[in-house]
């Protein structure tokens, strides 16, 4: 007799979109073939588009739009974009019983289309994208690094800033998060957990190794130690296990298998900004006065007389290399060009990819900060400036997209206007990327998108590669200034100043959903501020734990599912937003727990607790004894 798992998988499916979501996570384990169908990306991406905020928007507007027509016809059929519709009462999507099955179906992949955040080359799983979007959020916050001499809440070391790292390469499982310690440390904490308890510290360095003056020196005042004004104060080549530091005007790098220093470049101004590190690239370097590049895969030889001065850096620190950057200054080679900017502040620097390829780097640098503008450096031609974007705004962070983007076709897509030709054109432009910054104008928060076309296209509009494309939100992203925007599986995700994250659709304008921080004070503890209004932490950096060319691929390759959580800083301690009912993990967790006496030891206790008793009761004797004598007691 045939069963219910002999039926066609579109019946299935069909039976499916009447349960909860809940309820089709709970059938993936009655067998195999229920969970691939309960993981199929043509249904999950439906269940995201029937759930959006969009199609809300969508129906909300065409339900004006009828109502007004009402007014103004008298109650006479008319169109509205492009979908027919009438004064009946029938659904606002335009689904009239007189339209055929075949009409509508056509109308649901429009919408659909228009909707659709993903590009062709892009590979998504819908399953996990329906649990970042609508699944329970949970902020995890890491363990604390302490004083060893003094472990205690009040004594933790503050992090001073945050990068990843991907020890076995980024399509491995393991994902680190690496931090500068205040007390001048290299601290190393397990994202993942695959190598210990997730969120805990599984390596960390000496305290000092990052103190120009060495460990051993006096490095109690701030000038010799990170600036905590500096968000990208930190770059890891994971490639090969190399960590760079920006401590005030010197990059110090250090290998991140030994955690111990191996190389020290000094700068004639303060580091403000410095790029992600790639192994086939050079590190971009923002100062307060210049844009530097730094190739540290060609490092100078040494000196016969500094040789030995390597092998005893773990007891002299970074001064050595100081020293010798130092002499550099003055040797007969001339000095590398460096781009002079006529007004200070870089504060973030991007790789720009190539057209749609996500791992690989076109030579194109961008660099916004406390200026106007955002600038374009190529690196071919460096340090000539190859143009320049007007903002307006002061831009803080950058992210980009290796495919285009058109101001205009945003436009109709959210509002559900563009055919489904008219979609797959805008997508399939040659050569356009997209470029997404975030910061302030006039206090409130500016979120900006940018089409860009490649620098070798011989039609780009403006020296830039800026085509007319350009979107500004600077009314309904954030009421405080944005602090960092990344790209987390197909939606643009931000931190504000209110201690808000938000995730928004591609189009920078449609907001997805938003979670608050809060505050990593220990449970058992809280401080009496801490409910009072804009006490929350805020994120000062977002990353997502997985590179986008491995965090959408959940149905290849048997990969697991929501692996791609976001890691934040705060200015001074780590936190984890996870997808999950419950939090991954606890400070309570991370507490020493008292180590349990051994045999030998707890028979001592009770041989000693017993003689104690014997004693006690013996006086207890002598007490009823004297008593009963009359004898006065003394």
């Amino acid at each position: 007799m045939a069963g219910l798992s002999d039926l066609p998988e579109e019946i299935l499916l069909h039976i499916l979109s009447f349960l909860d979501p809940r309820e089709i996570t709970i059938l993936q384990l009655v067998s195999r073939g229920f969970y691939n169908l309960a993981r199929d990306d043509a249904f999950w991406r439906a269940r995201c588009l029937e759930e959006s905020s969009f199609l809300d928007v969508l129906h909300r507007r065409r339900r004006l739009a009828k109502q007004i027509h009402q007014a103004l016809h008298g109650g006479a059929a008319t169109t509205i974009n492009g979908v027919g519709s009438s004064t009946d009462d029938s659904d606002d999507d335009g689904d009239s019983p007189r339209r055929t099955a075949e009409s509508r179906e056509r109308e649901r992949v429009r919408i659909m289309a228009n909707w659709d955040p993903c590009f062709p080359s892009e590979r998504v799983s819908w399953y996990g994208e329906y649990i970042q979007r609508h699944g329970p959020v949970v902020v995890n916050w890491m363990q604390y690094a302490y004083d060893e001499d003094r472990a205690s809440p009040e004594n933790f070391i503050e992090a001073r800033g945050v990068a990843l790292y991907y020890p076995d390469g980024e399509l491995g499982e393991t994902v680190l998060a690496v931090s500068p310690l205040d007390d001048g440390g290299v601290c190393l904490w397990d994202v993942g957990g695959t190598r210990g308890k997730r969120g805990a510290i599984v390596a960390r360095s000496r305290p000092g190794i990052l103190f120009i003056d060495g460990p051993e020196a006096d490095n109690r005042r701030r000038s010799k130690r990170i600036d905590s004004g500096v968000t990208e104060c930190v770059s890891v080549d994971s490639r090969q296990h190399k960590a760079f530091f920006a401590v005030q005007s010197h990059l110090i790098e250090v290998d991140l298998q030994r955690l111990s220093v191996v190389d020290c470049e000094s700068f004639p101004w303060s580091i403000t900004a410095l790029s992600a590190a790639s192994p086939s690239v050079p590190l971009t370097i923002g100062t307060s006065l210049g844009i530097h590049l730094h190739d540290y895969r060609s490092r100078k030889p040494l000196r016969n007389d500094e040789s030995d001065r390597v092998d005893g850096f773990e007891r002299m620190g970074a001064k050595a290399f100081y020293e010798r950057s130092i002499r550099h200054i003055f040797d007969d080679e001339p000095l590398p060009p460096y781009a002079p900017l006529s007004q200070p502040g870089p504060l973030s620097i991007l790789h720009l990819q190539q057209p749609g390829r996500e791992a690989d780097l076109s030579d194109d640098i961008y660099v916004a900060g406390r200026f106007s503008n955002i600038l374009h450096y190529d690196r071919r031609k460096f340090p000539s400036i190859r143009g320049s974007i007007h903002s307006g705004a002061r831009l803080c962070s950058m992210t980009s997209l290796p495919y285009p983007f058109s101001t205009l076709d945003s436009e109709l897509r959210r509002k559900g206007e563009l055919s489904v030709e008219q979609v797959e054109a805008s997508k399939s432009a040659v050569g356009g990327r997209t470029l997404v910054a975030c910061g302030e104008y006039n206090t409130k928060g500016s979120l900006e998108l940018y089409g860009l076309t490649s620098s070798d296209s011989a039609h780009t509009s403006t020296p830039g590669g800026l085509q007319n494309c350009t979107f500004k939100n600077r009314q309904t992203c954030s009421q405080s200034k944005l602090l960092s925007v990344v790209n987390h599986g197909t939606r643009i995700a931000f931190s504000d100043g209110s201690g808000y994250i938000k995730w928004f659709e591609r189009d920078g304008f449609t907001e997805v959903r938003r979670c608050r921080i809060g505050h990593s004070e220990r449970s058992q503890g809280p401080s009496i501020f801490a409910s009072m209004p804009g006490s929350d932490d805020m994120a000062r950096k977002l990353l997502p734990t997985r590179p986008a060319a491995k965090a959408g691929n959940g149905t290849g390759g048997g990969q697991a599912t929501n692996v791609d959580d976001l890691l934040f800083w705060t200015g001074e301690k780590l936190g984890l937003v996870t997808f999950s009912a419950r939090p991954g993990f606890t400070a309570e967790d991370f507490e020493q727990q008292a180590e349990m006496p051994d045999a030998e030891t707890l028979a001592a206790q009770n041989e000693y607790s017993e003689m104690m008793r014997r004693a006690l009761e013996r006086q207890a004797d002598d007490v009823r004894f004297v008593r009963d004598l009359g004898l006065p007691s003394f």
